[in-house]
């Protein structure tokens, strides 16, 4: 590890010399810059790792020393110290384990209804709000770039954009069931039912990224459906596009412009495409984490909102929270901060450890 850190604190010394000579080239700074962000952090801890470990050095040496005061003072030290150099350097281990290059990207979030009808629509619709309020917690941008309402406020299926820094690292662990139980709005008698939401968060790709030939795709122009009267476009406006090799199907018709329909239904494709093909990757080469954390496959019902317990229970981690209200609310740090420290546990343990 020690090696490790002394290559990139090199490295990072190496990007402030360079910064320095490329003020005239924005791209460049812009890059260097970025390069040089990523690794402030390791250094930062880098220095504090090696400052204690220093004290702790002396300390030991002071254990043996014939003055009973500073034999005292050296015990004391190293009862402080110790624990604080172990915390670094799990902090440390967990810095340098290799990130998930899509931690840093805007995410696509796909919620639809699943069993339950009305009432699931109507939790889709709750799901919709409690991941709003989460991203206005953390300052990000939501945008909805499609969505299928039902007549009670509820949504058949909600496809939006969140645009913010970490925004995939943070809301990965969302992909999965979610199950509600609670009396419905609609329900006389007072039973409880349980309905199913499904959400799939989908890291928001580049052309770059990912390549569609023209040939792979077929493309159906439409009249978007509306609810009447103004809403209902005269031209055809709508856009589906079906992926031929995978049957994948994407509809876009909220925009009143066919070409922004298109770029929108084109880069949900993109998008769920490459989740495809990342999800192949990660299962060939970590199929221990994803069966340990979880795969974010839509079979796996993740969280239960139990609305008469007033609990919020993430069946992954078994971990609760009894201020539903909160939950809905959008704060959801709770379950997703347990989730990020044991996927980071489990990744340490998995790839190995790094040589001292």
């Amino acid at each position: 590890m020690l090696e490790k850190l002394a290559q990139i604190e090199t490295r990072f010394s190496d990007l402030n010399r360079m910064l320095e000579e490329s003020v005239n080239d924005y791209q460049r700074t812009a890059e260097l810059a970025k390069e040089r962000s990523d690794l402030e952090e390791i250094v930062s801890k880098a220095e504090a790792y090696r400052s204690i470990s220093e004290r702790i050095a002396q300390a030991h040496q002071l254990e043996y020393s014939e003055d009973a005061e500073l034999r005292e003072l050296a015990q004391l030290d190293l009862a402080d110290l110790s624990p604080r150099l172990d915390e670094l350097e799990a902090q440390l281990r967990a810095l340098l384990l290799p990130k998930d290059k899509r931690d840093d990207r805007n995410v696509i979030v796909e919620v639809r209804a699943g069993t339950g009808g009305d009432e699931a629509a109507l939790f889709a619709a709750d799901l919709f709000r409690m991941y709003s309020r989460y991203a206005e917690r953390r300052n990000w941008q939501v945008e909805i770039l499609s969505e299928n309402e039902i007549g009670i406020g509820g949504y058949k299926e909600v496809i939006f954009n969140v645009k913010g820094k970490n925004a995939y690292s943070r809301l990965k662990y969302e992909s999965g069931v979610h199950r509600v139980q609670r009396v419905p709005q609609t329900e006389a008698s007072g039973r409880i039912h349980t309905s199913t939401v499904t959400v799939a968060v989908l890291a928001e790709v580049d052309e770059i990224d990912i390549q569609i030939p023209d040939s792979d795709i077929k493309i159906d122009i439409y009249r978007s459906a509306g609810a009447g009267g103004q809403n209902v476009q005269k031209n055809a406006t709508a856009v589906r596009i079906t992926h031929l090799p995978t049957g994948i199907v994407v509809a876009c018709q909220d925009e009143r412009s066919q070409l922004q329909n298109r770029l929108r239904a084109m880069g949900i494709l993109r998008a769920r495409l490459f989740e495809l093909e990342e999800a192949k990757r990660q299962a060939d080469l970590d199929e221990t984490r994803r069966s340990q954390v979880g795969s974010g496959e839509r079979s796996e019902k993740i969280r239960t909102y139990n609305y008469p317990q007033n609990r919020v229970t993430d069946h992954r981690i078994n971990v609760s929270s009894f201020n539903l209200p909160n939950v809905m609310d959008g704060d959801l740090e709770i379950f997703i901060d347990e989730l990020s420290i044991r996927s980071e546990a489990d990744r340490l343990s998995t790839r190995g450890e790094f040589d001292d």
